[in-house]
């Protein structure tokens, strides 16, 4: 069941157009831990407070929206004028023309959501328009109005819908130049033939959904922790030693790619396997710590 939708106008190819709903895609709050901000003393929720210089503390009912056209001067503009604003792309998602998606630089690339029908009527419209798009292998390039602005999107036909994406505009991009400075080094034949050989040796397939963030865990594990009213458990990084010499450490990787998997990690053996389902389960406990021996007493003169 589909949830409730954020944007519902059309979709236009031309002269045709079908009404369409679009979902977000993405979510950035699911399944992460949140903290709320609290007095150090009384563990009170705290709430963000408006102040005006003249009126000291207001309430949030009386803002209004101002442009400050000069330095202290505004000019206020009402929700109702800003509901009153539409363009074409208010209601409109009028595709532009198509490219390859390939030529479309990933550093664009902003939020996903996905673009379905808006009831039974629009499906058949819907489904020419997706057919025809899957059909030439293109990625359409249009206009929407989200969230009181125009953004520049990719309409790309997935199964049963489209994905469409906005995209940042060309101001929002900083050249790589502003970061990375011309790289001066000189590169050896050898090391770079065994950088190569490591990163060959390291094949990997995208699975996203085999990720787990390690730092939420142990975020998770600290707060578990303080609410059990126990010891924090304080996770920390492995200390790492500086690495100075660059072959040696290109040698040192090749060697640990081609050392076989710890026998902990291998299938166990028959009778390895057999054994340790043998262990009692007083082997399989945690061992009690042992209670300390009482101070033997020291002999006295005369006894």
């Amino acid at each position: 069941m589909a949830g409730r939708a954020s944007w519902k106008g059309y979709l236009k190819l031309s002269l045709v157009s079908c009404p369409v709903k679009l979902f977000p895609a993405t979510s950035s709050t699911a399944g992460k831990i949140s903290f709320n901000l609290l007095h150090k003393d009384t563990l009170n929720r705290v709430s963000q407070k408006y102040h005006d210089p003249e009126l000291g503390e207001i309430d949030r009912a009386d803002l209004v929206k101002g442009y400050q056209f000069e330095k202290d001067r505004y000019v206020v503009v009402t929700a109702d004028e800003l509901d009153e604003i539409e363009i074409e792309s208010s209601k409109t998602i009028d595709i532009d023309g198509f490219v390859d998606a390939n030529d479309i630089d990933p550093i664009y690339y902003d939020s996903m959501y996905y673009l379905a029908p808006d009831g039974p009527i629009a499906e058949e419209t819907f489904a020419v328009i997706l057919e025809a798009m899957r059909k030439v292998g293109k990625v359409a390039i249009a206009r929407i109005v989200l969230s009181g602005r125009e953004r520049l999107v990719t309409v790309q036909p997935i199964e049963d819908g489209f994905r469409l994406t906005t995209l940042r505009s060309a101001k929002e991009i900083r050249e790589p130049a502003s970061a990375l400075d011309k790289l001066n080094a000189k590169i050896a034949d050898d090391m770079l033939a065994m950088a190569s050989q490591i990163i060959s040796s390291k094949p990997a397939a995208f699975a996203p959904e085999a990720f787990e963030d390690r730092y939420e865990e142990a975020l998770l594990a600290l707060v578990r922790s303080k609410i059990a009213g126990g010891q924090p458990v304080i996770s920390k990084a492995p200390e790492r030693g500086n690495v100075v010499n660059l072959m040696d450490a290109l040698k040192r990787s090749i060697e640990e790619e081609r050392r076989p998997p710890a026998p902990s990690l291998a299938k166990p053996a028959k009778g390895a396997a057999a054994k340790k389902a043998g262990k009692t389960a007083a082997e399989a406990a945690p061992k009690a710590p042992l209670a300390a021996k009482p101070a033997r007493k020291k002999a006295t003169a005369g006894s």
